[in-house]
């Protein structure tokens, strides 16, 4: 499913990436990947969020500070990744009952590829090292539920 985000989204959400990038700053968060650019990462991930929640008709509250809650709705986390070949990305201290989605593109245009429980995700097969950042789980869109039931067609 592709969704193309009004350039007043765009701008909203870029802020509250920044915002984001500020306060872990402010915190003194240690950035877990080595790399040189949190600040494009934040605000990816931010832009995904919103993206999710038009193609879905839910609600966004673009939260600053909420780290391991939601990003949308009550369980649902949003994996945004710049290349469409990349896979859905999910780590050892992610919540085993979660929904994560897997969302590409940007800044946008995104592409909604599918979801997957956070448990189900954590197989040995998905496990690997990609780009020495430490091992995770990396499902592939073929392996990915379907976005339909997602969709909120009661918001």
């Amino acid at each position: 499913m592709d969704v193309r985000l009004e350039w007043f989204e765009v701008s909203r959400a870029a802020l509250v990436g920044v915002s984001r990038n500020v306060e872990a700053l402010r915190k003194g968060c240690q950035n877990r990947l080595p790399i040189n650019d949190e600040w494009s990462i934040h605000v990816l991930g931010a832009l995904g969020e919103c993206a999710f929640a038009k193609a879905t008709n839910r609600y966004w509250s673009g939260s600053v500070n909420t780290f391991k809650a939601a990003d949308v709705g009550d369980n649902i986390q949003i994996r945004t990744r710049s290349k469409h070949s990349y896979d859905l990305i999910v780590r050892d201290g992610d919540k085993d009952d979660d929904v994560y989605v897997l969302i590409t593109g940007g800044p946008s245009e995104f592409t909604l590829h599918g979801w997957m429980r956070c448990g189900d995700a954590k197989q040995p097969r998905y496990r690997a090292n990609y780009g020495n950042y430490g091992e995770a789980y990396f499902v592939p869109k073929s392996a990915l539920h379907p976005i339909d039931p997602l969709i909120c067609k009661e918001c």
